[in-house]
This record gives C-alpha cells, sequence and structure tokens, in this order.
C-alpha cells in the first residue's frame, strides 16, 4: 500500500465508520475510550479554567457555569438526535444531513462496532466534539448575555450548525468526498466556532467598559492550568481521529504538540521583541493558537512540518489580537474568532503546503497537485465561513426573540453575572 494511502486510510475510517472492517480490537477500544477522556478533560475543566481565568473576578464562576452547562446540554442533545442526523446515511439528503435511524440511539446494542471500537466508545468520542464546539463560543460574549440566551442559543446553533456541517464533513456528505486535507476538525471546529464567535460579539455588543478599562485576565494561574490541560487534550482530540492505536496515531499525536510548542515559542519571541516583556498569557494563547493551525494538518505533515506549521499560525493569531481587533473596536471577550477563527483559516492553507512529500508530508491523493489541494481546502473554508456566519446570525436572532433580548440589564452587567444571575461568588474576597 503507499504511503499516501497509509496516511489516508485512518481519516477514512473515522468519516465513514460504515466502511470499516467489522472486527473488536481491545487495544484500539481502550486507546478510543482514553482519548475521549482526554478530549473531555480539554473541556471540563479545560476551557473553563482557561476562560474564567481570563474573565474579571466578578463573572468568573458564570464562566465556569456556561461552559460545563453547554458541554452537558450539548451532550444530551448529541445523544438523543446529533449522533443520528450526523453518522448515519441521509438517503437523498446525504450530502447534507444524515437520518433519524439512530435517534435515541437506537438499533446500538454493545455489540455494534466502528471500525475496530464499540459504537458506543465512537459515540463518547464524537460526543466530546460536539460539546466542545459550541463551549468555545462562550469565550466571545461573555461577561454581558442571559444564561437564558446561552441555553438555547446553543440548542438551536447545535441542531442547524454544528450537526448538519459535520455529517457534510465525517458522516458521508459532499465535503468528504472531495478527499479535503482536514484531519480533526479545522473547519467543523475551529473555524466554525470561530465565525460564529465574531457574529455573536458583533451582534450583542461591546461590554459597557469596554474601552475605558483594561480588561485584563484577573487570575492568570487558572488560565495556565487551563491552557495546560487543553494541551493536554488536545493529543487525545487530534490522535483519538486515527480510530487505532500504532504508529500512525502516535505520530498524530506527536504532530500535535509540536505544534503547540512551536506556536507557544513563536508568539513568546515576537512578543518579547515588540513589546519587550513576555507574557504567560503570551505564550499559552500562542500554543491554543499552535494546536488550532495543527488540528487540520497533523495527520498529514511531518514532526518538522508541524513544528513550521505552529510557528506560522501564531503570528497571524496574534497579529488579529494586537492591531486589528483593537482598530475594529471587537469586543470578542477571550478572542475566539482571533485563534479559532484566523488560526483555523491558516492551518487549513498550510496544510497542502506542508503535506508535500519534499517537506516530509504524506502528499495527496492520487493525481492531485498542491494546486488543486489548496484550491479544494480553500474552497471548504470559504464554504465553512459562509455556512457558519449564516447559521449564527439565524440562530442568535430566534434566541433573541424567545429570550426576549440577549443581554443583562445593564445594572446586573455592572454588578457581575456571579451574583446577579447564579446568586453566588467566586470569591469570599472581592478584591479579587
Amino acid at each position: 500500500m503507499k504511503r499516501t494511502m497509509l496516511f489516508a486510510l485512518p481519516v477514512v475510517l473515522c468519516s465513514f465508520p460504515a466502511f470499516a472492517a467489522p472486527m473488536l480490537n481491545s487495544g484500539d477500544a481502550a486507546f478510543m475510550f482514553v482519548t475521549a477522556l482526554l478530549v473531555l478533560l480539554m473541556t471540563l475543566p479545560g476551557l473553563a479554567l482557561f476562560y474564567g481565568g481570563m474573565a474579571q473576578s466578578k463573572n468568573v464562576l458564570s464562566v465556569l457555569m456556561q461552559v460545563f452547562s453547554v458541554t452537558a446540554l450539548v451532550a444530551i442533545l448529541f445523544t438523543l438526535y446529533g449522533y443520528s442526523f450526523t453518522f448515519t446515511d441521509g438517503k437523498t439528503l446525504n450530502s447534507v444531513i444524515g437520518s433519524g435511524e439512530k435517534v435515541f440511539l437506537k438499533n446500538i446494542t454493545v455489540d455494534s462496532l466502528v471500525g475496530t471500537v464499540p459504537e458506543y466508545v465512537y459515540i463518547f468520542f464524537m460526543m466530546t466534539f460536539a460539546a466542545i464546539t459550541p463551549a468555545l463560543i462562550t469565550g466571545s460574549f461573555a461577561e454581558r448575555v442571559k444564561f437564558s440566551a446561552v441555553l438555547v442559543f446553543m440548542a438551536i446553533w447545535a441542531t442547524i450548525n454544528y450537526i448538519p456541517l459535520a455529517h457534510m464533513a465525517w458522516g458521508g456528505g459532499w465535503m468528504a468526498a472531495l478527499s479535503v486535507q482536514d484531519f480533526a476538525g479545522g473547519n467543523v471546529v475551529h473555524i466554525n466556532s470561530g465565525i460564529a464567535s465574531l457574529v455573536a460579539a458583533l451582534m450583542i455588543g461591546r461590554r459597557q467598559n469596554f474601552g475605558s478599562v483594561a480588561l485584563t485576565p484577573h487570575n492568570m494561574t487558572m488560565t495556565m492550568t487551563g491552557g495546560a490541560m487543553l494541551m493536554l487534550g488536545w493529543l487525545g482530540f487530534c490522535g483519538g481521529c486515527a480510530l487505532a492505536i500504532n504508529g500512525y496515531a502516535m505520530l498524530v499525536v506527536l504532530n500535535t504538540l509540536l505544534g503547540a510548542f512551536g506556536g507557544a515559542v513563536a508568539w513568546m519571541f515576537i512578543e518579547w521583541r515588540l513589546q519587550k516583556r513576555p507574557s504567560l498569557l503570551g505564550v499559552v494563547s500562542g500554543a491554543v493558537a499552535g494546536m488550532v493551525g495543527i488540528t487540520p494538518a497533523c495527520g498529514y505533515v511531518g514532526p518538522v512540518g508541524a513544528i513550521c506549521v505552529g510557528i506560522l499560525t501564531a503570528p497571524c493569531c496574534m497579529a488579529f489580537v494586537t492591531l486589528i481587533k483593537h482598530r475594529l473596536n471587537l469586543d470578542d471577550a477571550f478572542d475566539v474568532f482571533a485563534i479559532h477563527g484566523i488560526g483555523g483559516i491558516v492551518g487549513g492553507l498550510l496544510t497542502p503546503i506542508f503535506a508535500l512529500t519534499s517537506l516530509g508530508g504524506s502528499g495527496f491523493v492520487a493525481g492531485r497537485l498542491i494546486g488543486e489541494q489548496l484550491l479544494v481546502n480553500a474552497g471548504v473554508i470559504v464554504f465553512s465561513i459562509l455556512f457558519s456566519t449564516i447559521t449564527s446570525w439565524i440562530a442568535l436572532k430566534l434566541t433573541g426573540v424567545l429570550c426576549n433580548g440577549l443581554r443583562v440589564d445593564r445594572e446586573d452587567e455592572f454588578d457581575g453575572l456571579d451574583l446577579t444571575t447564579h446568586g453566588e461568588v467566586g470569591y469570599r474576597n472581592s478584591n479579587v
């Protein structure tokens, strides 16, 4: 079997479970279970702590609450109908959506397999993807949105956005047929959530004291802890997409880690050079940016290519955070669009370049040249941007109607959402 096909095979298994060999492999099953746990760790507590530390102290509990609640809500929706409409044959509509064949997880037994692993393990793994994607968006509108609006928006968004887009890419839809080089969700997870975050930040508006008060992270220790958990969980996020424990999966894991370190070092040195002081927030942000960039590329590049992807992605994200965001006067609270949107776009475009065999990559599908692969990747990126923009706008508009607006009252926003929305505080000492 040619090297290119060896690299492509795990993606086929992950995207088209119906075609996988129906033989249980306990090693693969254990590997998939561990990677699913890692992605759950990546969200709870990783993402929650990462975002929580960046909030004002009066809103830290509300941020933790939103991430936790959105994760739980979307996991339930994914179980009830999301898995079915993502990973079944939609017959005449299969290019865009699956069917209700496995609604409520019916027709699935303990003996059902996806590839070489129990289908319940596969459901667990893909559920964590479905949960973290909308949870990422909460960082864009933190500290100013009604809790009821957060839940309603996420339920609508997961239904009209994530499920069909995931089916198009992973469930046998039209994207999969194009042989897009997007190994672990650059489009479905990162560009998708990043664009949704941009739309949300623009539609909801800026926080009251945005631009007049320095809204710096209140607890960088918490943010660094959460960022480290994100990085650890990301190894399972990407590595698990190989759907088997083998040398290829370990290459994916190594590439993911190296992409993170490349991004961290790049952001650190640029910030050090320009601002004279390297910050902890910068190095952690660079690591996350590097991991976003390597997500689509991790299954197609070599270790050196992974480092390069991280090094090249992080400065692009940093440029948006430090230059463009302020010129636009955009209040994307925790820079979700800058990191995930910009990082996902850059990583998706860099993937074919570092997939070249001359640069240590796996190459492309038979007969395809780099220009053709770049065109395919760019076309899918443009579609993902447009699809996310439209569906996110619709979801926010519907939420505004159902919840009588998206924002909390001015007084509640001033006092902080911890106390006014949840009746609790993150810290007993209000001066923390």
